[in-house]
């Protein structure tokens, strides 16, 4: 499996992520894929995450998606799937960084035996990265990583990643914006911001362009992206991409942007939007999994398999009130993993988020986030539902 991953998966992602990027300035600009009929225009101009406001903006480096996180599956017949793209604001890397610091003191012999690739340089790529895309005329560009704060229940990686990177970590409050130009406050005064690593939501970026009911975000911050006086990271508008119903379509935007072939295939998906995808679903949902087009960490989901009747005539219903709110796959038969759980070693389903770096190059830091399924034949590995996570090793080549 470390060899087919070696071959497939680095090569599949990056391929991926190139096409997203592709994708996402063309909406915003030209929008030849609609034009082509490629993808309809409904799908990418009707999406609530759409962002009208980033029309015609040029971002540095054409990057749109400066940290991907791409969800791979391997079923028991040793085929891999794309299970979805996560571009907004992806986590989880620092539980790959931490796993693997904790596996390394436990097991040194381990390592000292085997050729594992090391994951630890993870934090100055992404930082080369984003100063990489940093606006022209700053030579030393002085970055950051702009959390929701403390009640976030991804704070700890926000900390994490800023203190690796040896960068601030910093709040809404703590950034103000002069002249369309982005200021941190400091004891020594306002210190200018050139990139911005941002996990705060699109909506809650800029109280004044956006939702004004947000007290997270900062005052002017889009006038000031827009002028070209800051960089965000990953850049705004980048969730009509990651949405679920847009997945169906990237095959087709590996093939029109850049020429090629997809190297491993996504999961079969039904729309529910369209008819005859939708009596399938309905009559087969005991047999499926129906998610949430827009929704993420493993809520508002159903799998169709581990549900009760009564679950899944409440997900009919919901279903039938906004069909186009949700797609269906086959539910996959994933791989598993021996997993130290009560009942000693027993195996668990497994899913990987490898993570792809977009910014003078396209990269992806050979290792990722295992996610575990800790309870007995699930098959849902969010952390928020209960999963767990693993080291994940990659043998250096020639091993």
């Amino acid at each position: 499996m470390e060899n087919h991953f070696r071959r497939c998966v680095p090569a599949r992602a990056c391929q991926r992520v190139r096409a997203l990027n592709a994708f996402l300035k063309d909406i915003y600009h030209d929008q030849e894929i609609i034009k082509a009929g490629k993808i309809p225009e409904q799908q990418v101009l009707g999406n609530k995450l759409y962002r009208p406001e980033m029309r015609g903006f040029n971002v540095p480096g054409d990057v749109y998606v400066h940290v991907a996180g791409i969800d791979i599956v391997k079923t028991d017949q040793d085929k891999f799937y794309v299970l979805e793209d996560n571009l907004r604001t992806p986590s989880g890397v620092s539980y790959m960084l931490e796993n693997r610091k904790m596996m390394m003191r436990l097991f040194p012999e381990l390592f000292a035996r085997m050729p594992v690739a090391p994951v630890d340089h993870y934090t100055d790529v992404l930082l080369d990265d984003l100063r990489a895309v940093a606006p022209a005329g700053a030579p030393n560009p002085t970055v950051v990583v702009l959390t929701p704060g403390s009640y976030n229940s991804a704070y700890f990686e926000h900390a994490f990643l800023a203190q690796q990177m040896g960068v601030e970590l910093v709040e809404g409050q703590d950034l103000l914006v002069t002249n369309d130009a982005v200021y941190m406050r400091t004891t020594r005064g306002p210190k200018r911001v050139d990139v911005i690593y941002r996990r705060v939501d699109d909506d809650f970026l800029d109280p004044q362009a956006f939702r004004a009911d947000s007290i997270v975000g900062v005052p002017g911050l889009f006038a000031a992206y827009r002028a070209g006086k800051v960089t965000l990271a990953n850049a705004i508008g980048t969730g009509v991409a990651d949405d679920k119903s847009t997945y169906i379509y990237v095959p087709e935007m590996i093939r029109f942007y850049l020429g090629e072939e997809p190297i491993i295939a996504n999961v079969p998906t039904y729309r529910l939007d369209r008819a005859d995808d939708l009596k399938y679903v309905l009559d087969h949902l005991s047999e499926l999994v129906v998610k949430e087009v827009q929704g993420s960490g493993g809520y508002g989901m159903l799998v169709g398999p581990a549900s009760t009747t009564g679950q899944i005539a409440d997900f009919r219903d919901r279903i039938l009130h906004n069909p186009a709110n949700y797609i269906a796959q086959p539910t996959l038969a994933l791989s598993t993993c021996p997993t130290y759980c009560d009942a000693g070693i027993a195996p668990r389903h497994v899913d990987l988020r490898p993570y792809v770096l977009s910014g003078k190059t396209v990269t992806l830091v050979p290792g990722g986030l295992t996610r575990v399924a800790l309870r007995e034949g699930s098959l849902v590995v969010n952390s928020s539902q209960g999963g767990g996570t693993k080291d994940t090793w990659i043998l250096e080549a020639g091993d």
